[in-house]
This record gives C-alpha cells, structure tokens and sequence, in this order.
C-alpha cells in the first residue's frame, strides 16, 4: 500500500467515469537490476519516472539488503548505495523521487537504522540531507521524499520521541519545517509529505497529518507558506482511515486515496478551485482493505495506481484527466492473493513504472508506455 511517508520503510455520490479495458496497443518493459534476490519479495522496486523516460528505485538483494538504482533510457542500469548505508537486512538505500534533470532523492539507513536523507546529483555525487531537529535514534531520522524542477526537496522527518514532521529544503539548503495544527503528538502520528511527485514546480507541497486517533486529513502547503486543509466527505475518522494526499502536479491538482470507516479505499481528485472528485476503479473489491489507490498524477491530469480485486490480486490503472479509465496488468504478473501490477509513478508522456510480482513473489520492475 502506497502511503504517505512517516519515516517507515517499505494512500457525496462518486463521480461516473467512462472506461476502457485498453483499448490502443501498449509496451510492456519488464526489467530486473542484476543482483537483486529471487526470494520472496526480493526484487526489482521503481519508485519514480523522469519526463525523460529514466527510472529510479531500489531493488532487495538475496540478503535482504537494499540498494538504489537509476535505469537510463537506454536501458542501462547503475546501482549506487547512500554513504554510511548499513548491509544489514532491511537496512540500506531507497531513492524516492527524480526530476528532469535526473537528481535524485530517498534516504538510506545506515548500521545503527537511522535514517539519513541523500540528494544523488545526475554526476552520481551523493549528498546527505540530515534536519537539524531530526532524531539521532532507531528509527529516526530524515527522509528527503521530493525533489522538483527548481531542485527544491521536501521530505519528513522523525524527532527523538517518534514523532514526524514535514519539511521544506531549498537549493541553497535553508530549511523550512511544517508541523500540522490538529496532528498527533505521540510516537507514529505528526505531518508527512506525499510520496514521489509531492512538490511541484511552484513550490506548492502535498502533505497530510495523522491526528491524535490515527486518522489521516488532507493538507497543502503554498509556496508562500500557507496551509491549507481538506478532508474528503466520507472519510473514516479511525486508525489508518481518512484522507491520504498522494500527489500534485504542476498545475496544481491533487490527488490520492480516501479511506471509509470500512476500510476500503477510494480514489479521489482535487481541483486547484478545492472541488474534490471521488472515483473507483470498475471491478475494485469492496471489502476492507480492498478498493482502489491512486499512486501519482502527471501534468497532464492523469492519475496512475493499482486496485485490489475482490480476490486481493492487485491491477494497474490510468485515469485520464477526463475520467476515462484504462485498466492494464503486466503478463508475467501472478493472479493469486498478494500478487500483480502495482503502477507507481507516470510521467508527463504518460509513460508508468512500478512492479509486479510473479506467481512465485518475486517482485519485478516494469515501464508501460
């Protein structure tokens, strides 16, 4: 499940959409990075697409090792580790997101599983991004999630007492911290930011909080500092349930997923005017902890995610700025419990990257153009 990011490593009557089951003819591009494990979700993870076609992710090795990768448009792969990063299992590098100019940013733990923030410059240099408030403890720490066209980073970070907040970072390294009015002030609650495409050209940031009683709420921070807040009718109001931002693009539309109090997860759109859209993915299960879960929007409004049937087998998806749904899966991809196509990130030519997992859970990377 794609959630916003608090620094723990692994989202009215609806809207009617026209869709389609594919109608045109699609690539499918499946790749692995060599040395990634053939265990059980070991793999191959992409996590961000450039307008230019290259990839970023981290992919799990045979000792359960992470590690950061970029696939260029020519296919070629480079691994590449956060200095400092532990090689101990589940520690390691995960980058997060890419802009056009092909930095990067993503955090890495390093022996102790404190985590540090990197910014990967399109040389290879790699620069950590420590926030001075951040936590020095396990599961501590700073996690750098955004980067866009200006090289501005956003990201959050976990204090002494567990807690996250949300962060701003600009070229020049002044940082600007955000914490949520209404946001829990216990271990696992606070503010965090978007995953991927959650800061765009403007500066404007897609974030969220948990409150008190575990609930997510909707919350955007312009480029000039002010917060707004938003919270999708229908929302549940307990643990895990609520409004969870995924995204924002350059025009400023917002998107991401809105948990009801059974659990089943909706997508939703929001509008630069506030004008929120609810949507479902025809064929998306209705029990809990099934439905449908938007992952990234273009600056063309299209919006890609996975659905989760009612037999838990996972689906890709694009939405159209229109509301037009393609439904896709990858063919190698597994159809029982657990398995299939997970999208997680589309760029402005309407390209998507993300996984699949096979019939025996190794996990695989993918680009559907």
């Amino acid at each position: 499940m794609k959630r916003k990011v608090l620094l723990t490593l692994v989202l009215t009557c609806f809207a009617v959409s026209a869709w389609s089951q594919a109608a045109t003819e699609h690539t499918i591009t499946s790749f692995d990075v060599a040395g990634a494990g053939t265990g059980t979700y070991q793999g191959t993870y992409p996590t961000a697409i450039a307008d230019t076609g290259a990839v970023t992710g981290f992919y799990l090795d045979s000792r359960n090792v992470y590690h950061g990768f970029v696939r260029a448009t020519d296919g070629s792969i480079t691994a590449f580790d956060g200095p400092g990063a532990g090689n101990e299992k589940y520690q390691g590098t995960f980058p997060y997101s890419m802009n056009e100019a092909g930095a990067i940013v993503g955090v890495y733990s390093d022996s102790g599983t404190v985590y540090h923030g990197f910014l990967r410059a399109p040389d290879g240099t790699i620069t950590d991004i420590n926030v001075a408030e951040a936590g020095t403890h396990r599961n501590q720490g700073t996690n750098a999630i955004n980067i866009n066209s200006k090289g501005e980073i956003a990201g959050t970070y976990t204090d002494s007492k567990g807690v996250a907040h949300a962060y701003v970072m600009a070229p020049d390294g002044t940082v600007a911290t955000l914490t949520a009015s209404g946001a829990g002030t216990k271990s696992g609650q606070g503010t965090s930011t978007s995953t991927c495409d959650g800061l765009n050209a403007s500066g404007t940031l897609s974030a969220g909080y948990i409150d008190s009683n575990g609930a997510w709420h909707g919350l955007l921070r312009t480029a000039d500092g002010k917060l707004i807040y938003f919270d999708v009718a229908g929302g549940g109001t307990g643990a895990g349930q609520g409004t969870n931002d995924a995204g924002i693009n350059n025009g400023g539309t917002l998107m991401g997923t809105m948990t009801d109090s059974n659990n089943v997860y909706h997508g939703y759109v929001r509008a630069p005017d506030g004008t929120i859209t609810k949507f479902d993915v025809p064929g998306a299960g209705t029990a809990a902890y099934q439905g449908t879960e938007p992952a990234n929007i273009n600056n063309a409004g299209e919006i890609t995610g996975e659905y989760f049937d009612k037999n838990n087998v996972f689906h890709g998806f694009v939405r159209s700025a229109e509301g037009a749904i393609t439904k896709f899966n990858v063919p190698q991809a597994g159809t029982e419990a657990g398995q299939g196509t997970y999208p997680y990130s589309n760029n402005a030519s309407g390209a998507v990257t993300g996984n699949y997992i096979d019939s025996g859970n190794v996990v695989h990377g993918f680009v559907w153009n």
